[in-house]
C-alpha cells in the first residue's frame, strides 16, 4: 500500500521545511502539502526553498495545492473567486514550475466559496475559464488538477462527488482530459455522501484519494469510517494512485495505527 503524508496537517509541530524530512524518517517515500506559501506568487528563494526540501528528503511530491487563499481564515479557493481571478491565474505558473522541479503530477484546486454579491452562475463561469488555464498550464508536465468536495464550510458548494464531477465533466467536455475527482473519504462522508457508491461507480477514475477517519478527522481507527474496506475496494476497482494519509494527529502517535496494522 502507498501512503503519502499531507505534511500541512500532520507533523505541524515541526517547521515546513523540515516535516518531508520527518515523512522520511517516519518510513513513508512521498508527501503532499496544501499550498505552503502566504501569497499566490511567493518570492523565488522561498519557492526553491521548499522544493530543496523535498529533493533533499529524498521523498517524492505526490500532491499539492493551488493557492486557496487565506484558508485559517475560512477561504476555500480561488477558481470561483471573482475578483481574484488574475492572482489564481498567476499561480498557475508557479505551480507547474514546482510540479516540474519535483515531478510532482497531481494539483488540488479548490472551488472557493460562494459570494453573496454574485450569482453561482457568475461563479461558475468564471471557474470554468480558471479551470481551462489551470490544466492547460499543468498539462505539459503531465499534471492532472483535482476537484474535491469539502465538508465544514457551508458556503462551499461542492460537497459530493455528485457536485465535483459535475466541474470535471464540464471542463472535460472542452476537450481537456486533464482533470478528475480527488475522493476524500473524510470529505465525503461527512457530508452525507454514499462512499461505497461513489466507490462503485467512480473508484476507476478516481484522480487522487484522502482520509481521515469520522467523526473528528483523526486517524483511521480513531473513528466509525470502514477506510480499510474503502480502499481495498477502489483498488479492486481500477484506483492505482497513493493513498494521503490528511488527518489530525499529534506527531508522536500519528502513524501508530500503521504499526498495528504490520505488526
Amino acid at each position: 500500500m502507498s501512503y503519502t503524508v499531507n505534511c500541512s496537517i500532520l507533523l505541524t509541530e515541526l517547521p515546513l521545511l523540515e516535516r518531508a524530512e520527518a515523512a522520511k524518517a517516519a518510513g513513508f517515500d512521498s508527501v503532499e502539502f496544501w499550498w505552503p506559501f502566504a501569497t499566490a506568487v511567493p518570492a523565488d528563494a522561498d519557492v526553491d526553498a521548499f522544493v530543496a526540501s523535498i529533493k533533499n528528503a529524498g521523498v517524492q511530491l505526490a500532491g499539492l495545492n493551488f493557492f486557496a487563499g487565506d484558508m485559517p481564515a475560512g477561504d476555500r479557493g480561488l477558481v470561483s473567486w471573482i475578483g481574484r481571478d488574475s492572482e489564481f491565474k498567476d499561480n498557475v505558473a508557479v505551480v507547474a514550475a514546482i510540479g516540474e522541479a519535483t515531478g510532482c503530477k497531481a494539483f488540488n484546486a479548490l472551488y472557493g466559496n460562494r459570494q453573496d454579491e454574485h450569482t453561482p452562475e457568475e461563479q461558475d463561469a468564471l471557474a470554468l475559464e480558471n479551470l481551462l488555464v489551470a490544466t492547460a498550464g499543468v498539462a505539459s508536465i503531465g499534471g492532472t488538477v483535482l476537484i474535491e468536495p469539502v465538508s465544514g464550510t457551508p458556503a462551499y458548494p461542492l460537497k459530493t462527488a455528485a457536485d465535483a464531477l459535475s466541474v470535471v465533466n464540464k471542463v472535460k467536455e472542452t476537450g481537456a482530459g486533464n482533470i478528475a475527482l480527488l475522493a476524500d473519504f473524510f470529505h465525503l462522508s461527512v457530508n452525507g455522501d454514499d462512499v461505497a457508491a461513489v466507490i462503485e461507480k467512480h473508484a476507476h477514475e478516481f484522480g487522487h484519494v484522502q482520509i481521515a477517519d469520522a467523526p473528528g478527522r483523526g486517524a483511521p481507527g480513531t473513528g466509525t469510517l470502514p477506510l480499510g474496506e474503502w480502499i481495498t475496494r477502489s483498488r479492486e476497482l481500477g484506483y492505482t494512485g497513493g493513498i494521503a494519509l490528511e488527518y489530525k494527529q499529534e506527531r508522536e502517535t500519528a502513524f501508530n495505527w500503521l504499526i498495528r496494522q504490520n505488526a
